[in-house]
């Protein structure tokens, strides 16, 4: 008895010195919930995470706050995400490029599948195929032909291993087409060489890529997402210019540690769907460049994991490296 006295006492205190379990009935009361935006202030994520933490505040009645951890194409903030409390007050705001970096950065330092739970898919955004204003390509159909008569084809993206610098890989692997990438440090470099005509076509998010296209400096060829843009509905896709079943989209994400109650989870995903609702958040967004997806967090889950899928077999059948 006194034995089994002692392992009693021994068993409580241990459970005494663990951290408070997450209470679904009690959140988010406790403390702050933080937006942890992945990339540096300015950028679409960013703002983003800023635009929802403004309507998540009112409708929580919690101060959501949003806390920029950057780095290595977004995996150092999700990383943090991925080993904070499962607490259901810390969230990681992503990109596309979450579903690049477990095949283009060794050694990533957690599971994407097994250590985050996903909350929503918050929308898509195109990427526009583009050239400069003078240039001689006026369709997308001139450069497929140009890049089947292997005449030196050569496509800008905003950087090595970037979602435009794999969509175009996988378009020229499975349209038996050559070009040549030409990798820039981010949107602002590459528009600056496109509007210029110094590289032939640039492939870039649709937000980056837009205000030239209104100054009449680049002409749009086609969009790489399923179905035609809504700000440049006269553009096609790549999947009606005869590549069925391309679809490369842009896009962003919410994601919870992976041992998150459910039942947690399951509230931030109605509380953010509620928010997208919201009229003034929409044109917001939109402005973003983002068509509003939504849904659940089952339904993100299988989108993201459909997206790590393919962009790992890009990386692998074209040797891809990141920088």
């Amino acid at each position: 008895m006194p034995q089994r006295r002692t392992l009693l006492a021994a068993a409580l205190l241990a459970a005494a010195c663990l951290p408070l379990q997450a209470q679904p009935g009690d959140w988010p009361k406790r403390q702050p919930v933080k937006l942890v935006a992945v990339f540096p202030p300015g950028g679409s994520v960013d703002q983003v995470a800023r635009i929802l933490a403004q309507q998540l505040t009112q409708q929580l009645g919690q101060n959501v706050i949003v806390e920029n951890k950057v780095g290595a194409s977004g995996s150092i903030g999700t990383g943090f995400v991925a080993s904070a409390p499962p607490d259901g007050y810390t969230y990681a705001v992503v990109f596309d490029t979450h579903a690049v970096n477990p095949s283009l950065i060794p050694n990533l330092p957690f599971d994407t599948r097994k250590d985050l739970a996903p909350v929503i898919l918050l929308g898509t955004a195109p990427m526009v195929l583009a050239t400069a204003a003078g240039s001689d390509y006026k369709t997308f159909g001139d450069v497929v032909a140009a890049a089947k008569a292997k005449k030196n084809v050569s496509v800008g993206s905003v950087g090595n291993g970037s979602l435009g610098h794999l969509a175009m890989a996988l378009l020229a692997r499975n349209g038996g087409l050559q070009w040549t990438h030409v990798p820039y440090k981010g949107g602002g470099p590459l528009m600056q060489d496109a509007v210029a005509g110094h590289v032939p076509l640039s492939i870039a998010s649709i937000v980056v890529t837009k205000p030239h296209i209104d100054s009449k400096r680049l002409r749009p060829l086609a969009v790489t997402t399923s179905r035609r843009a809504a700000d440049l509905p006269d553009v096609p896709t790549v999947a009606e210019s005869g590549y069925a079943g391309f679809d490369a989209p842009a896009w962003w994400g919410v994601l919870a540690a992976a041992k998150t109650p459910p039942e947690i989870v399951a509230r931030m995903n109605e509380e953010i769907n509620k928010a997208l609702k919201v009229p003034e958040i929409a044109a917001k967004l939109a402005g973003q460049g983002m068509n509003i997806v939504g849904g659940t967090p089952d339904a993100a889950r299988s989108f993201i994991d459909q997206q790590v899928d393919t962009w790992a077999q890009v990386v692998k059948d074209n040797g891809i490296k990141a920088d």
